[in-house]
């Protein structure tokens, strides 16, 4: 099946507050997104770094991830960087990473889980990004944190308990992204098509131009 025709210039409007839940598992403001980068944010497992490849080839634009570019700087893995200097030193050179990356053109970025929990990350993204909640229930998320040992945050107790405190704790904050998309155990290639319908729903009528290229 082709992919959705989606946005690829979208003109700049005012956001609105109100994100009406839509069907299959979206929920977006009627906002024009302009060129602004689409950040995804979310707890980790959501899949925002895989979902995220995927869409910035679906839409022709490039790729960054904020914890690749953290390690690029640092010299050090995200592991590393918690027990050498904590999780305070962590978000405060997260928060300049990720205001230098929104200053770039146009890009689809994966965000760390904690960063949309910043307030002034999330002024900056709110300010020049479009950002992108991939939302995943407490069972999606376990399964795919278990398959990888690099967690910094599931290494002080049990992790579903952990998961779960998190989850009850952002959910609230993440919620105030512009776009809402359930990620469930399916294929990414869904969540990229509901992202990608949430996108091109949000333009004006008669913006839509370009399609992204078929899949």
């Amino acid at each position: 099946m082709s992919r959705l025709r989606v946005v690829r210039t979208l003109l700049k409007s005012d956001r609105m507050k109100s994100k009406p839940e839509a069907e299959d598992g979206v929920a977006a403001a009627a906002v024009d997104y302009g060129n602004r980068t689409i950040v995804l944010v979310g707890l980790m497992g959501a899949g925002k770094s895989s979902v995220g490849r995927r869409l910035a080839a679906a839409l022709n634009l490039p790729f960054r991830d904020a914890d690749t570019e953290i390690e690029t700087a640092s010299n050090m893995t995200i592991p590393d960087f918690f027990e050498l200097h904590g999780e305070a030193a962590f978000r405060d050179g997260e928060r300049k990473v990720i205001a230098r990356l929104l200053d770039e053109p146009r890009h689809v970025l994966a965000t760390g889980g904690g960063a949309f929990m910043d307030p002034e990350t999330r002024r900056l993204i709110a300010d020049k990004g479009c950002a992108i909640w991939l939302r995943a229930d407490l069972d999606v998320i376990y399964k795919r944190c278990m398959k990888r040992n690099n967690r910094p945050l599931l290494k002080t107790g049990n992790p579903r308990e952990i998961l779960q405190r998190l989850m009850n704790e952002r959910y609230p904050v993440y919620a105030e992204a512009d776009i809402i998309v359930d990620s469930g155990d399916g294929p990414h290639e869904i969540v990229v098509d509901k992202i990608i319908s949430a996108l091109t729903n949000s333009a004006p009528e008669g913006r839509l131009h370009e399609n992204a290229g078929n899949k």
